[in-house]
């Protein structure tokens, strides 16, 4: 008899759990959206540093209408969002290859993106020396 009221308590205190840490991380990914369609650096680095994330952190699993932050910011035409992506990221994660399967030069040039300033950022980060020390 005594087990019911025990059960019940757990079921209730397990029940009652918040969760508002999935829709904080809902709400990081959509702000993220938006600042990179809309070409807003500046709010998307106030926000980054707001809630304490490094861009490299997050990138993989954040994606606007199923596609990266950066071709997003290609396909919206967000040059200056889209070069301070492709600084913050590794070389690594510049040259792996995407969900399709293509890499983000490749998709790039496959495109119509291949003359972009953000490609170019892209080609200067995996050609170039610099060090991934950066934010």
């Amino acid at each position: 008899m005594r087990l019911l009221p025990v059960a019940m308590v757990a079921l209730i205190a397990a029940s009652s759990v918040p969760t508002p840490a999935v829709a904080d991380q809902d709400q990081l990914v959509a702000n993220i959206c938006d600042y990179v369609k809309s070409n807003d650096k500046n709010r998307l680095r106030k926000k980054l540093k707001e809630s304490r994330v490094k861009l490299r952190n997050i990138y993989s699993g954040v994606s606007c209408d199923g596609v990266s932050l950066l071709r997003t910011s290609l396909t919206a035409g967000s040059n200056e969002v889209g070069e301070f992506i492709a600084k913050r990221l590794t070389a690594t994660e510049l040259s792996g290859a995407e969900a399709d399967g293509m890499t983000i030069q490749a998709w790039a040039n496959a495109n119509g993106h291949g003359a972009s300033p953000i490609t170019a950022a892209i080609n200067e980060r995996l050609g170039g020396g610099g060090g991934d020390d950066e934010e």
